[in-house]
């Protein structure tokens, strides 16, 4: 099998991605039924790996995505710029009624024995509407591309997402960039889409066209249909990487061009306390990384968090065992911030990743 080859550095943009941006509104600990006010933050799965990537490591990266014109899109388009990535939008028109609309994510923070509750409004999503077609792929990668990005969340949301995903893969892949999934099987997503039987054959047509996976055993069983062995110790379970592992001939097997499969392993001991490490699977080989004990603030991102890490590691040229801790060290760090984008600095991700404390900084 061919290692998995990255274009070096040039002007072009290190990493586009490609998915729906939602806002998510959050009352903190509250529950929504007992909240006054809410939180806004701006998220998709798919930005923000783009917008961890620019705002902690500097990278110059793009979202290609959709966007109605409203008093909401202009919010979303603000916070887009904020963090610095590049908009390539597809814009709607928002008829002042019904949409099409910028999605609401509904997330609280839950706490101690209580979990966090995630329910969703996506009814006439601008991003459903997105279909092949809708972007200059030629024009985006003129200037070079070296890494492209989606998501199984963008791909659940209707038939031509998917479709869009795949033309996105081919033309990436034709322009000499890597690419990647993060397979992200939500359950209540895939319901209202036709049910795991279509998650099933929807994301293994997109695997087809990527290089690199992101997901849980989860995601590899709901969202490929791939069969884990069998769980013996469920106490060890979450933490126990040979599981993970275990999984990873069989998708190598199916999806011979996959060159690398990652994931975070996390046992959740309540809503604010839990146990982190991650593993990856690269060139034929398996790294793992420490595990640590995290003192939850908000757990949304995490997974978006581990995978920007990583991605920065490969691109910069970093050996898998150091790519895998910046990851690793990234994703601990984004759950100690509210929202699901990255307020770390890349010395601070640095540190942790080679053994750093929360010891005070004078």
């Amino acid at each position: 099998m061919a290692a998995l080859t990255i274009k070096p550095s040039s002007a072009g943009l290190d990493f586009v991605a490609l998915g729906a941006l939602v806002h998510r509104l959050d009352p903190g600990i509250l529950p929504f039924r007992k909240s006054r006010s809410f939180e806004v933050h701006v998220s998709g799965g798919e930005y923000n790996v783009a917008a961890n990537l620019r705002d902690c490591f500097g990278l110059k990266t793009a979202i290609c995505t959709a966007m109605p014109r409203y008093p909401i899109g202009e919010l979303v388009q603000a916070r887009v710029q904020e963090m610095g990535v590049i908009p390539h939008y597809k814009f709607f028109e928002h008829d002042g009624v019904r949409g099409p609309n910028i999605a609401t994510v509904y997330s609280d923070r839950g706490a101690g024995v209580r979990a966090p509750v995630v329910f969703y409004n996506r009814s006439n999503e601008a991003g459903a509407l997105l279909k092949p077609g809708d972007f200059d792929w030629n024009s985006i990668f003129a200037s070079g591309v070296r890494w492209f990005h989606s998501g199984g969340i963008f791909a659940a949301l209707s038939e031509t997402t998917a479709e869009l995903i795949i033309e996105g893969m081919k033309a990436a892949k034709a322009a000499g960039a890597v690419t990647s999934l993060d397979l992200n099987f939500r359950a209540k997503l895939w319901k209202a889409a036709g049910g795991e039987g279509r998650a099933v054959e929807t994301m293994r047509r997109i695997v087809e066209h990527v290089d690199c996976l992101v997901g849980n055993e989860e995601d590899l069983q709901k969202g490929l249909g791939v069969q884990g062995p069998e769980v013996t110790h469920k106490s060890e379970s979450k933490l126990n990487p040979e599981q993970f592992f275990g999984m990873i001939d069989v998708i190598t097997k199916t999806f011979p061009q996959v060159k690398l499969v990652a994931t975070t392993l996390r046992e959740v001991h309540t809503t604010n306390r839990h146990d982190w490490s991650a593993v990856l699977y690269l060139n034929g080989q398996k790294y793992v990384a420490p595990t640590t004990h995290l003192d939850v603030v908000d757990r949304i991102g995490g997974g978006d968090g581990f995978a920007a890490g990583l991605i920065y590691g490969l691109l910069a040229g970093r050996s898998p065992e150091d790519a895998l801790r910046l990851g690793w060290a990234h994703g601990a760090l984004l759950t100690t911030f509210p929202g699901d984008t990255t307020m770390a600095k890349l010395e601070e991700v640095e540190a942790f990743a080679q053994g750093g404390s929360a010891r005070v900084q004078r």
